[in-house]
């Protein structure tokens, strides 16, 4: 076996030679493949004799492990290094500024959501969060909503495993649940904005399984319908900067407020364009009316001395007419393309001071 140990000595000082994977790999090819040297040793063992067969097959054989767990080592050693080249060729200094075409945006949502805060904020609402699982109590029975009442059936709300007094737990339908758990833990006077998000069993071009909402909430002494027209109408023409917004209030109901209205403003679609502002049309864009005083009473709150009132709108209602967004499912498909469109810099900050949009 003087040729094997011939062959040993040579393949392993090509192995250490190596001085890169594709060199390598010629080497192992010519060992171990299929007109490898050490492969046609192995071939060679037919012509010899049984016990000298059984000698020379143990010695190849030990060469041939020999020779592979070589080459992998030096397969590891090799990988490393070019690794270590390759790191060293693509680091990136992080202290340079981000390139102008990667940089962050806002969603829109998050955007108007803080720019309706900055307007209701300078009226002196404080803002109120809650959790987005609720019970049904918080949910429908303290809201007056009575049992047979449609908000209730599958088809509109998620319900969820677990019960409590005999009810499921529920994915919130509505940011309402917030002024319940507030009206409970909070001596009037309160004025208070809820926006979150919220969950319903629908899905379209202007409907979504998961939405935001913002609701308004002012319970005191003396406040009266002129006071709720007054807020929600200084909102709408700070949100769409009309100062001269046509507003209206049409009779509508809402179980957890009497009277109860809806507020339409004034559009024009002229020439194919639609517009906020002064023209030929209606728009609803926001419910309200006066708390219901079996709502103040489910939460301790004595409906002789104290009364307020309640608003509640579609945050992705406001950013579509406002920043003319077509379709409410672009929200939530996560396109980088629609983001860099109508996605906000992070220094637009909204503010009363500085403007809604800057």
């Amino acid at each position: 076996m003087e040729n094997a140990e011939n062959l040993r000595n040579d393949l392993m000082t090509a192995i250490a030679g190596s001085d890169g994977t594709d060199a390598l790999e010629a080497v192992r090819v010519s060992a171990l493949g299929k007109k490898g040297s050490i492969t046609q040793l192995m071939k060679s063992l037919g012509a010899m004799d049984p016990d000298a067969r059984k000698e020379a097959g143990q010695a190849i054989n030990a060469l041939k492990g020999e020779v592979a767990g070589a080459i992998d080592a030096r397969k590891a050693e090799l990988e490393g290094a070019e690794l270590d080249t390759r790191l060293m060729a693509e680091k990136i200094d992080v202290t340079l500024p981000v390139r102008p075409q990667w940089d962050g945006r806002i969603h829109p949502i998050s955007q108007v959501i803080e720019e309706m805060t900055a307007i209701f904020c300078e009226m002196g609402f404080t803002v109120a969060e809650g959790p987005d699982i609720e019970e049904d109590w918080y949910n429908f029975t303290a809201l007056n909503i009575p049992p047979e009442h449609p908000a209730r059936q599958e088809h509109d709300t998620f319900y969820l495993p677990g019960e409590k007094d005999g009810h499921r737990k529920v994915l919130r339908t509505h940011t309402s649940p917030v002024q319940i758990h507030t009206m409970q833990d909070k001596e009037p006077p309160i004025r208070i904005i809820v926006p979150g998000r919220t969950y319903r069993c629908d899905y379209d071009a202007t409907h979504s399984p998961m939405f935001h909402q913002i609701e308004g909430l002012v319970i005191d002494e003396s406040t009266h319908m002129g006071h709720l027209k007054g807020c929600v109408i200084d909102f709408c023409r700070a949100m769409f900067q009309v100062d001269d917004l046509p507003a209206r209030f049409r009779p509508s109901y809402f179980p957890f407020t009497e009277p109860s209205a809806e507020l339409d403003i004034g559009c024009t679609r002229a020439g194919g364009e639609f517009r906020i502002g002064h023209g030929d049309d209606w728009l609803e864009i926001l419910g309200c009316g006066m708390v219901n005083p079996k709502v103040l009473e489910n939460c301790d709150i004595d409906s002789t001395r104290y009364q307020g009132f309640a608003f509640g709108m579609g945050v992705e209602r406001i950013a579509m007419l406002k920043y003319g967004i077509p379709d409410l499912r672009t929200f939530f498909e996560s396109d980088l393309r629609w983001l860099r469109h109508y996605g906000f810099s992070a220094l637009d900050v909204p503010g009363m001071a500085g403007g809604l949009n800057r």
